[in-house]
C-alpha cells in the first residue's frame, strides 16, 4: 500500500474529499516524525510501537577503495509489531 492508496482509502471510508483525507494522513505522519525527532516513543495499541535506536560510532571501510572511514553515531527509527497485529497476521486471512 502506498501513501496515495492510504489517502484514497481514508477518503472513501470517511466520506470526505481526497484533499481533506490527504491533510489527515499528512498530519498523522508529520506528528509521528516530530515525535521521533524529539526521541519520543510512539505506541499504537494493537498495532505496534516506534522508537529510536541509538548506534555508536565505528570505523567502517569503503568497499570500493578499501579506505577506512569513521562512521558517526546515529539514531534509526525501529518498529516493533504489537501482539494483536502479530496474532492477526499469523492467523491467516479473515473469512467473510
Amino acid at each position: 500500500m502506498t501513501k496515495a492508496d492510504l489517502i484514497n482509502l481514508v477518503a472513501e471510508q470517511a466520506g470526505i474529499t481526497r484533499v481533506k483525507a490527504e491533510t489527515v494522513v499528512n498530519t498523522i505522519f508529520d506528528s509521528m516524525i516530530e515525535a521521533l525527532m524529539k526521541d519520543d516513543r510512539i505506541e499504537i495499541r494493537g498495532f505496534g510501537s516506534f522508537v529510536n535506536r541509538q548506534y555508536g560510532s565505528y570505523k567502517g571501510r569503503n568497499p570500493r577503495t578499501g579506505e577506512v572511514i569513521n562512521v558517526e553515531e546515529k539514531k534509526l527509527p525501529f518498529f516493533k509489531v504489537g501482539k494483536e497485529l502479530k496474532e492477526e497476521i499469523n492467523s491467516g486471512p479473515k473469512k467473510k
